[in-house]
């Protein structure tokens, strides 16, 4: 018997994950914004990856939703909003779905599963972490642009699916502890500040030692802080974190040589922040930098960084289109980091 699963948030990484659990003979319902359901509801689904894999999935193997609409019936819940829109999104299905049902957070940031078992306290809601990035470029294509897999809690209900998501290509990564992992993934996302305020392909942007050296400020600040907390990341690069601080900042011609993997990335892909700022949506920058900052405030560390990226990504969001050059943005963070030692 197919398994029906509610995507709640059918933005590109929902579509992406779900297409391909549609392809595979899944029931699934995609829950999201009017413009995207149009498109795919229209075109179909084109899911590609940077590998050279295709598949394609026709309108009729999906449903199509603005609300939840029999949460009741879904055997699996996948939670892929933004993490600002998580409480909202999981209220709506609040009381509605059969106890024991397992709904995973697939998001940026360290506590949505938190908050998804709080509103919903008699389903399994656990922790999950995609690791790549996807580009949705309209009329139903979804295309994973970078090396990564999926990442979850370990917890007896995922055997009721594990098998379904292998066979749609999408095998589970199952960790006893998932912090670590979530941990390391949010230091790697502190490059979407970043890459938003650069107006550069991801690409581009990582190929310049201007802003791989703000990458390092900004990772080198919340390592301190991490460790203060006593939080140990996991390792998800070649090297361990520590040493990807300083390797960020080495040469150009050496970054490429040496870590020709990194830069494997599809020529027109953008951080999710990038995408936010140009369609004029909440940024996830509380859920990446403001982490750090709370963190710092909670150990007593000073995180001004951190801080300043924040300020500078709110200020986007009013609508400001400055664009920063590595140098720019590299004088800025450093400036930040003086005063405060001042």
């Amino acid at each position: 018997m197919s398994q029906r699963v509610l995507v709640l948030g059918a933005g590109s990484v929902g579509v992406y994950l779900g297409g391909h659990l549609a392809a595979a003979g899944m029931d699934v319902i995609f829950v999201g914004r009017q413009r995207i359901l149009d498109d795919i509801a229209e075109h179909g689904l084109r899911l590609t990856d940077l590998d050279g894999g295709s598949t394609e999935v026709a309108p009729d193997r999906f449903g199509l939703a603005l609300e939840p609409d029999e949460p009741e019936l879904a055997d699996l819940v996948l939670v892929t909003v933004k993490s600002a829109d998580t409480a909202a999104a999981v209220r709506a299905v609040a009381g509605r779905l059969r106890p024991g049902t397992p709904v995973v957070s697939l998001q940026n940031g360290i506590g949505n599963a938190g908050v998804i078992r709080e509103i919903l306290p008699t389903s399994i809601a656990l922790a999950g972490m995609v690791m790549f990035n996807v580009v949705h470029s309209g009329r139903g294509r979804f295309h994973r642009a970078s090396d990564g897999d999926l990442a979850i809690q370990d917890d007896p209900v995922v055997d009721r699916f594990a098998d379904r998501f292998r066979a749609a290509g999408l095998p589970l990564r199952r960790h006893r502890d998932l912090r670590p992992v979530q941990w390391a993934k949010l230091l790697l996302n502190l490059n979407n500040p970043i890459n938003a305020l650069s107006g550069r392909p991801l690409r581009e942007e990582l190929a310049e030692r201007d802003y791989r050296r703000c990458l390092a400020l900004t990772q080198a600040e919340a390592l301190v802080v991490m460790n203060t907390a006593r939080i140990r990341p996991a390792r998800l690069t070649p090297v361990p974190p520590e040493l990807m601080v300083h390797l960020l900042r080495v040469p150009d011609a050496v970054f490429r040589r040496v870590f020709a993997r990194v830069l494997a990335i599809d020529p027109l892909a953008r951080s999710s922040m990038a995408d936010d700022l140009a369609l004029g949506r909440r940024t996830e920058i509380a859920w990446l930098c403001g982490e750090i900052v709370r963190l710092g405030e909670m150990v007593g560390h000073p995180t001004p960084v951190n801080r300043r990226l924040t300020e500078l990504i709110r200020i986007a969001e009013s609508g400001d289109p400055v664009r920063f050059t590595g140098t720019r943005l590299f004088a800025e963070l450093t400036g930040a980091a003086a005063a405060v030692e001042d």
